[in-house]
Order: C-alpha cells, then structure tokens, then sequence
C-alpha cells in the first residue's frame, strides 16, 4: 500500500511519512475545533449536534491540514491535494489532455537535450519543465537559458542522501524524467517515485558495453578496439543498475575499418537526435 502512494503522489518515504503524519494531526485538530465550536452553540438534538459536527468538519479540515503542513514542510503537495479534491467534488472532470511536464537530467554539451526540446516545442501537451545538471558550467544550461527553461543545479550529498529534490520535482509537476548524458546513477528513492517514468539512452547496444563507467568516448573506444562490425544506441528505462533496465528501443550503424572512436561517436549522435525524442513522445502518448 506504502509502494503504492509513494509512486502515486510521488514522494519519497521520508515525505510520505510526513504526509501520512500530516493527515493525522490535521485531522484530530479539525475534529476537537469542530467539537469546541458546537459545545458553545444551543443544540437541543444529538442529530443536529452530528449534522453540525460533519459540516464543521468539512469545512475546517482543508483549513486544519495546511495550517499543520506548514511546519512539516509539506504545504506544496497538500494545496495541490486540496485543490483536486475541491474540482472533483465542484464536479470538474480531470483533463484528459492536461499537459504532461518533462526533466532533463544532463551532466554534460547537452546535444540531446537540444534535439528533445526542438522536438516538442511545438507540442500542445508535451512540455520541457526543468533541465536539472549536475556539473557548473555545463553547455546544456546554456541551452536552457536560452530556450526560457528552468534550470536546477544539484550537489550530490542532497541527491544522494537527503530528499533527492524531490521537492523541486514535485513543484514543476513532473511526470516524467529523460536521462541524457546524466553521469550520475538514479538513486532507487527517485526510480520508486517515478516507475517506469525515467528513461536513459546509452550510446552503445545494451547488454553489450554497459556499466559502470562505460559512458561517451570509453564506450566507443572499447567498441573500435574490439573490431566491432556494428555499433548503435539503446533507449531504456532506468532501474537500480548501471545500464540495466527494460529495453525500449534500439537502433544500429555499421562500422568500417576506417572508423575510430571519433567517427563512431558522430554515428552514433545521428541516431540519437534522430530516434530519442520520437521515442520519448511514444512513450508518453501510448
């Protein structure tokens, strides 16, 4: 059930623990107001008393639960909760056609995050929200800036140890995270929180020339030394390992006896630009 809201709201289980302590503290302090309210009122019946105590309720509890998610950090996700809440019983129907809102995590030039947002710039419900990196400097933020897209500089204690920014994610209403040329590995808080919503592309195809370390020139420099007839890139989803979980897409070059690491490395950002972000969009729409 844990797993379940975790992946729902999507938090982490510190957060969600704070979440669930926040709906127990809101709700007690709504009931006793609600009671003390009712014993200076002149109610003559225990029906009435009850009609009162439910309207009373209803109308102290979203009023009650910010009040306590103020100092539990979790004002953000409770006015979002409230503000759903209120439209379905307003009887407003969720959009079906809401937009979908996307991160970029990228350590590096940023070629491939490039290509994503030209790709969906025109798009009516796909948006690029955030460009998240983790290297000062980075080309990709130059690119952000100059496409007006958000960006967030992360350190890696945080990321790793402490909420994952998940706060930050939550806040531009992520759905779904791209990985392109992110160095970094996705802490398993984050893969729990977004299921089957983070997607890499790994410049070589998988299982071959994967893990740790193999990323950018040292995959293609491992390939070329091993007299590799073909080469190509793989897209997946992100799991707990390096390089490891479910294949979505693959796409292959040749390689001529006249190819060096170099060159292979402009094949292979050729497929890349050409198949990554229709991908992205196909998973999204399917």
């Amino acid at each position: 059930m844990f797993q379940k809201l975790k992946q729902r709201w999507k938090v982490n289980g510190i957060n969600l623990v704070l979440i669930i302590a926040t709906f127990a503290i809101g709700g007690s302090l709504c009931g006793r107001v609600s009671s003390w309210i009712i014993t200076y009122l002149p109610v003559e019946t225990k029906w009435i008393e009850i009609l009162l105590f439910i309207i009373f309720c209803t109308i102290l509890w979203p009023l009650s639960v910010l009040l306590v998610s103020f100092p539990l950090g979790q004002f953000a996700f409770f006015k979002k909760y409230i503000g759903k809440v209120f439209k379905r019983f307003g009887g407003k129907q969720q959009n079906t056609n809401a937009t979908i809102n996307i991160a970029i995590f990228a350590s590096g030039a940023g070629s491939n995050a490039q290509q994503i947002i030209n790709y969906f710039a025109s798009s009516s419900n796909i948006k690029i929200s955030l460009i998240v990196c983790n290297k000062p400097g980075a080309g990709v933020l130059s690119i952000a800036d100059k496409a007006g897209i958000p960006t967030l500089l992360i350190e890696k204690e945080r990321f790793f140890k402490g909420d994952n920014y998940l706060p930050e994610l939550q806040n531009f209403h992520i759905d779904y995270v791209v990985l392109a040329g992110f160095l970094w590995k996705i802490p398993p808080a984050l893969i729990n929180v977004f299921p089957k919503r983070i997607i890499n592309i790994h410049p070589a195809l998988l299982p071959n020339y994967g893990g740790k370390g193999m990323f950018g020139h040292h995959v293609h420099e491992a390939v070329i030394n091993n007299q590799e007839k073909e080469s190509g890139i793989t897209i997946h989803y992100v799991d707990e390992l390096y390089d490891h979980g479910a294949i979505i897409f693959q796409a292959k070059c040749s390689i001529s006896q006249n190819d060096t690491a170099d060159t292979l490395t402009q094949k292979i950002h050729v497929l890349e630009h050409q198949h990554y972000p229709k991908v992205i969009a196909g998973i999204i729409e399917k």
